[in-house]
Parts: C-alpha cells; structure tokens; sequence
C-alpha cells in the first residue's frame, strides 16, 4: 500500500544536509565577551560562583582580550569591581578622572582599536547604598539620578567607548544620556538600553563579582516583574523613541518570550544578556557529571540566537568560539 506522507527526516539523515538546513547560526561576530575589571596591576582573581571567569587588572585584561581577538571575539563589555573607599552616595568616582574604569577603556582601544568597547552605565558599582540610582529615605529618585548618568555616559564616551549600557533602569534615561552625549560632541556613541531588564535571582554571581548588592532593601521598584510582558513593550517603546541603538533583555534564559515579543515589535538589533546564574548553573550541573557542558552551551545559546536575538552577551563566548573551531 501506497503511503503519501511527508517525509522530513530526509533532510535530517546525514552531517552534510544537516548542515545546509541548520536555520540558526551562531557567528563570534554576534557575541559580546564582558569583563570583570579591578584597579590595579598583575592581578587576576576567580570569581567562586562563576567557575572560568575571572577579575583582571587592566594589564592582565588586555593580554586575554587580544587572545580572544585573536579568535575572532571583537565584542567586549567592561564591568569595574570598585574598592569601597571610592564609594559614596552619588557615585562621584564613575566619573573622576582618575577612576581606573575610564582608563581601562581608553587603554582598550589604544592596544585594541578595531575591537567594540562597551561599558556599563549605573551607579551601583559606585554607591554606597548598592543602587543603581539616588537612594533616600527608603526611595530611589529617578529624576536626580539622570544628572550623575549623564555624567557618567560623557566620562566614558571622553575615554573612547563606543557603545553605553545604561542598565540602571531609570525612567527617561535613555534621553537624557543621549541628550548629554549629543551636547558633548558625541553623536557617534551609540546607547545599548537594558530595555527589559528584569527582578531576577540570576544576577547573584554577578553581584559577587562587583560586591555591587544593594546595602538596603531591593531593586524591585525598578527593574521590572519576572510576570510582565507588556511592560518590556512599553519600555521597549519609550527607549527605541527616546534615540536608543539597541534593545537589551536580561536575563535570557527564563525570558525567551520576551526576546521573541520585542523581535516582532521593534526593528532595533535586539540584545540578551546571558547571565551570571545561567551560566553558573551550566557549569555547576556539568561539574557533577549530569550535562555535556559544551553541548548545553550550544544548546542555550542557539536557543537564544532562535528566539530573536541578534547579539548575545555571555561568559561562554570564548569558550564557545574554541569548541566551534574545534581548537579544544
């Protein structure tokens, strides 16, 4: 008897066609590698909660950035881990000439000048109070926080970077950086907005490697509710109106949804951040023998990458560009 059925495994049965069909690829060029970066020289630190990643003086930074030029990883975001002596309430050292952060960017792309420097913009690796914003009687002021941004953005597109990450989550901030950094001369620095950045546990390794908790009470008036969706489309919105180049999601992982919402929605590249806690539990589950550690990462970032993501930030970046290449 006659069976008219399709048959799609036929485009599965070898390597070859496999390949040719594969609809989702991952290119070094839609990565971006962040850096834990600490003052100082000829220091280099593991993080205990992100096995592999580590906390780099500038100098030790740039040794391992041109390694990961080298393999085609063009893409780096800078986070400073500040000494507490630096910190007080309004995060006046973010934006001081002598702030180690700045000059980590500046020697980036003099000893990397073909590679993307992209930095980080809150207050909370700079606050006494742990915050991304102005912290007062139990209350965040958001309009008073747009200033000591905006200083921020200015220092840091003064040094040479090339893309701002304004991940404080502040109401109108995207306009009022971009707003400073046109006055500055600097029409050229593009914004990343962590448009949709949510209230997640997964930030906890993260906050470890900065010591960047907040020191009273929590972030959750601020960054947005693990159950809203239709929040992330307004706030996706108002920074595509307010002059953002890209639109971030963080995490990634557990908002997928999201990822695919904003794809539909905006034309911008649409980024996702793959945390800290995603990453540590891949390696936590992979040093008890229960997943093949580089399959699961090509499986977590492909599944990223389908759901509409352009770019991906993640610690597996270099480690995913060594498997790819089979180098290891």
């Amino acid at each position: 008897m006659e069976l008219n059925i399709q048959r799609p495994r036929r485009n599965r049965q070898s390597e070859a066609i496999r390949g040719m069909v594969q609809e989702t690829r991952i290119h070094p060029d839609n990565l971006i590698l962040p850096f834990f970066l600490l003052d100082g020289t000829n220091k280099k630190e593991e993080i205990a909660s992100m096995p592999g990643v580590f906390r780099y003086t500038i100098d030790l930074a740039l040794i391992e950035a041109k390694e990961c030029f080298s393999l085609g990883l063009r893409n780096f975001i800078l986070f400073p881990a500040i000494d507490e002596q630096h910190k007080d309430k309004y995060a006046t050292w973010s934006y001081h000439p002598n702030c180690f952060y700045l000059k980590a960017i500046q020697a980036f792309k003099s000893e990397l000048p073909e590679c993307t420097v992209i930095t980080d913009i809150a207050m909370d690796p700079y606050s006494s109070d742990g915050h991304d914003g102005i912290y007062q009687d139990g209350k965040i002021l958001n309009d008073e926080t747009l200033a000591v941004l905006a200083k921020m953005a200015v220092a840091q597109a003064q040094a040479g970077a090339d893309i701002m990450g304004p991940s404080d989550m502040m109401d109108g901030r995207v306009g009022y950086i971009r707003q400073a950094l046109d006055a500055a001369g600097f029409t050229h620095v593009s914004i990343m907005s962590y448009t949709a950045k949510y209230a997640s546990c997964f930030y906890g390794p993260f906050r470890d490697a900065l010591d960047s908790a907040p020191k009273h009470g929590n972030k959750l008036s601020y960054q947005m509710h693990p159950a809203n969706k239709r929040a992330a489309i307004i706030e996706a919105k108002l920074d595509e109106a307010e002059g953002a180049d890209f639109l971030m999601v963080k995490p990634a992982l557990s908002y997928l949804d999201i990822i695919a919402e904003l794809r539909q929605t905006s034309s911008l590249p649409i980024v996702a951040y793959n945390v800290s806690g995603e990453y540590a539990m891949i390696k936590a589950a992979a040093e008890k023998g229960w997943v093949d550690e580089n399959r699961a990462i090509d499986e977590v970032l492909t599944s990223i990458k389908r759901a509409g993501a352009d770019i991906i930030i993640t610690y597996f970046a270099k480690q995913y560009v060594i498997t790819q290449a089979g180098l290891k």
